[in-house]
């Protein structure tokens, strides 16, 4: 069994409690052998990470990873954690003897001829140059710059060179530094050399300290000079420390190891992120799947619904036709009585003259109710039309509206689709260039077929993003037409409106006089409280009317920006204040309807209302009033 069979253990999870129970089964399967850690080729591999690029590991490396999983991040499951805690507890119990015995790097040591051990030498390495002669000023002045000397000992390659000298005293001292690692040891070594095999060395100005000449002696500082005094000794303690070679040796061994360590532990984190990143596409696509499924269900649900309030349309409008009919039954039936009666009248005419005068009053009388009667079908007739139309009209709006949002919802999701199976492709465009190798041809060409199929999916997008604008466009123009029906249903409500009803018309943006005149009622007299009312009212709905005049402040509310009434305006706080909190909403309310329904203009305009529950009456519930305004009417007449 490897690690791909295995794998299907985990679709089902378990607890964090049950880790310590359920590592025992994986560990029974790894002393069985039906799980394999130990290659053929005696490498070491972890059963249990499938799709991990890197298979090939040393013992302390597996041991690492198995353990750091075991202990685990929040996105390891608990069945991930189990597995490598038994896979740790078998390396340590089963294949302990496959340990790696790692050579510790030592660096080498630098072959020093007739080194004491017990030398200790000033680091970094240093040089020490004594008696150097002062002669006339200029020559002085070259002997003690830093440059004349580094120019002198560049061989040796120095960093820099410090002279020192004291005044009343024509010989000086300099220190010559060198690199601290050991090329820089080998070129102290051989900058004392020199100066050994000219007899100007260290043993040698000792022994000649009294009469030197005029030639200079160098060597090596050690700690007699690290511990001297004077100018040199002071600088020696002030930039360099007293070390063994045996201890820069052990101080570099160790130095190598921490960075051993340091690069192992960072390959390990560097694996690490690379499973969370696998996971975390995994879980991602998983989503995705799960969101474009509850988009199509959604979908569905709305058609299904737009289906049902079309027939529940239909069926209103069949009603309504039924009722019309009805209605015309009822007229002619009356229009045949009246006949009927008018026949009887002319069969029972009296002899007499009295009986033939109220004949005659009976027949005029009859004539002007035939009249009336006519008169009344002829409106019915022009009413059953006017409503004939609307509903027509109507029914036309609202198939074409419910077709153009039908249409832009399709395409709404087919744009959304292909975004979305863009940035599924980039992730998986960008999950293969982290894990692939860029030496797999197999994989280069899996990238490029993505790449092609990415910008497939991009020219896909653009041109439904084209189609999508000109739906746009369409659909504007639906808006303007209901707009237009909108206005003349206005103006023959205008004419219909006689008396309290629950549609009507108002004036968006119109202050309300009443709040002003009560304010007022308690400043001034009944008659001049009217007066400074109206002023005040009328100036106010001039100020509403400046374009300059905009008390609005943007803030983001649900993840939309939304405009709403800034309360620090200065004119809206001083009106507040002077005036009270009842004209402060009045002129607040008629800003928000302004903002709404005609920011640009600013001017007041109307619009059809349900005063009933203070909104904006849809066209099916002006409709609706209109046909019942007109069977009222029928019923009067």
């Amino acid at each position: 069994m490897d690690a791909m069979e295995y794998s299907s253990d985990e679709d089902s999870d378990i607890s964090e409690s049950e880790i310590s129970e359920y590592k025992d089964k994986p560990y029974e399967q790894l002393r069985s052998g039906k799980l394999k850690v130990k290659g053929p080729n005696g490498t070491l591999r972890c059963p249990f990470c499938a799709g991990k690029k890197k298979q090939d590991y040393k013992y302390k490396d597996l041991l690492q990873h198995s353990s750091g999983v075991a202990k685990g991040s929040a996105n390891r499951s608990a069945i991930q954690k189990a597995n490598h805690l038994a896979l740790a507890l078998y390396l340590e119990k089963e294949l302990a003897s496959e340990a790696d015995q790692t050579q510790r790097l030592t660096p080498p040591k630098p072959v020093v001829k007739d080194e004491k051990p017990e030398d200790l030498y000033v680091w970094p390495w240093t040089g020490v140059v004594a008696n150097i002669v002062l002669g006339q000023p200029k020559d002085g002045d070259d002997l003690l710059d830093s440059g004349y000397w580094l120019k002198k000992f560049s061989k040796y390659k120095p960093l820099e060179v410090h002279a020192f000298f004291n005044e009343g005293e024509k010989v000086a001292g300099a220190v010559v530094y060198f690199n601290k690692d050991w090329n820089g040891f080998g070129n102290a070594t051989d900058f004392e050399k020199w100066f050994l095999s000219d007899c100007h060395g260290k043993e040698h100005w000792n022994a000649r300290k009294q009469q030197p000449g005029s030639s200079i002696y160098g060597w090596c500082a050690r700690s007699d000079d690290y511990e001297s005094q004077g100018p040199v000794g002071e600088f020696l303690r002030k930039r360099g420390q007293l070390k063994t070679v045996s201890d820069i040796v052990q101080e570099a061994a160790q130095s190598k190891n921490i960075v051993v360590a340091n690069l192992a532990s960072k390959i390990d984190m560097t694996n690490e992120n690379l499973d969370e990143l696998r996971y975390k596409y995994n879980e991602d696509a998983l989503s995705l799947s799960r969101m474009l499924d509850e988009k199509d269900r959604l979908h569905n649900a709305f058609v299904d619904e737009s289906r049902r309030m079309q027939n529940m349309s239909r069926a209103n409008v069949q009603r309504i036709l039924d009722e019309q009919e009805k209605l015309n039954y009822e007229l002619e039936s009356k229009k045949k009585k009246l006949d009927s009666w008018r026949k009887e009248l002319n069969k029972r005419e009296a002899v007499t003259e009295r009986e033939r005068q109220k004949l005659d009053e009976d027949k005029k009388k009859n004539d002007e109710r035939n009249n009336s009667l006519q008169l009344a079908s002829a409106e019915q007739k022009k009413a059953d039309e006017s409503v004939l139309r609307l509903v027509e009209e109507q029914k036309r709006e609202k198939k074409d509206a419910l077709d153009k949002i039908l249409h832009l919802e399709k395409q709404l999701n087919a744009k959304q689709k292909v975004e979305m199976e863009i940035e599924e492709l980039k992730g998986k465009l960008e999950v293969m260039k982290h894990i692939g190798d860029q030496d797999d041809d197999a994989v280069q060409k899996k990238i490029k077929d993505m790449e092609e199929e990415l910008k497939e999916k991009q020219e896909e997008l653009e041109g439904l993003e084209n189609m999508n604008q000109t739906l746009i466009i369409k659909e504007r123009q639906s808006n303007d037409e209901l707009q237009d029906a909108r206005k003349e249903l206005i103006k023959g409500l205008s004419e219909m409106l006689a008396g309290p009803s629950h549609i009507g018309i108002k004036r968006m943006g119109d202050l309300d006089q009443k709040p002003f005149l009560n304010a007022c009622k308690s400043k001034f007299s009944l008659e001049e409280a009217q007066v400074q009312a109206f002023t005040m009212c009328s100036q106010w709905q001039e100020n509403l009317k400046d374009p300059e005049w905009h008390p609005f402040q943007v803030i983001e509310r649900e993840g939309k920006t939304v405009e709403i009434i800034n309360e620090e305006d200065e004119k809206l706080r001083n009106l507040k204040e002077e005036w009270g909190l009842e004209i402060h909403n009045c002129v607040v309310k008629a800003l928000k309807e302004v903002n709404e329904y005609n920011p640009s203009g600013r001017y007041v305009i109307a619009e059809l209302w349900n005063l009933k529950e203070d909104r904006k009456a849809t066209l099916k519930e002006v409709i609706a009033f209109i046909l019942k305004n007109i069977r009222t009417l029928k019923r009067k007449r």
